[in-house]
């Protein structure tokens, strides 16, 4: 493998890293966002999947990002009469955010992203001292 390939997997394995942080952080930031009127749905929690895909140019098999979706899990009620969207029985759909889970993914997805600029910064560090011994 060389060393352009090294930079262009590495790059892509932090650009899909980098949508997995960002759609976490939109989790994290409505993990209290309900409806606003009665029986309205709260947030939707998203989820990212990733695939291979076979890179023609470089020869090898790059990561991408396949999709962002929303958890199908069922929303959580919370008894909550008071609340402009408590349904008819005074319950509110809750968002289906656990914000220790999405805390864990983003720990995971920052280490990924950092393997992948180490790996960047080796190659750099590389391309740069062929360079200079070309000189």
């Amino acid at each position: 493998m060389d060393l352009a390939t090294a930079l262009t997997i590495s790059a892509r394995g932090m650009d899909v890293q980098s949508t997995r942080l960002r759609v976490i952080a939109e989790n994290i930031a409505n993990a209290d966002t309900t409806g606003s009127t009665p029986g309205a749905e709260a947030y939707h929690r998203k989820t990212v999947s990733f695939e291979n895909r076979m890179d023609a140019a470089l020869g090898v098999a790059t990561v991408a990002v396949k999709s962002v979706g929303t958890d199908p899990t069922e929303l959580p009620l919370r008894y909550d009469p008071s609340n402009p969207a408590a349904d008819a029985r005074g319950y509110v759909k809750q968002p289906n955010v656990n914000t220790f889970v999405e805390a864990m993914d983003m720990r995971e997805a920052e280490r990924t992203y950092s393997a992948n600029l180490n790996v960047l910064q080796a190659t750099r560090s590389m391309l740069t001292r062929t360079i200079d011994m070309l000189k």
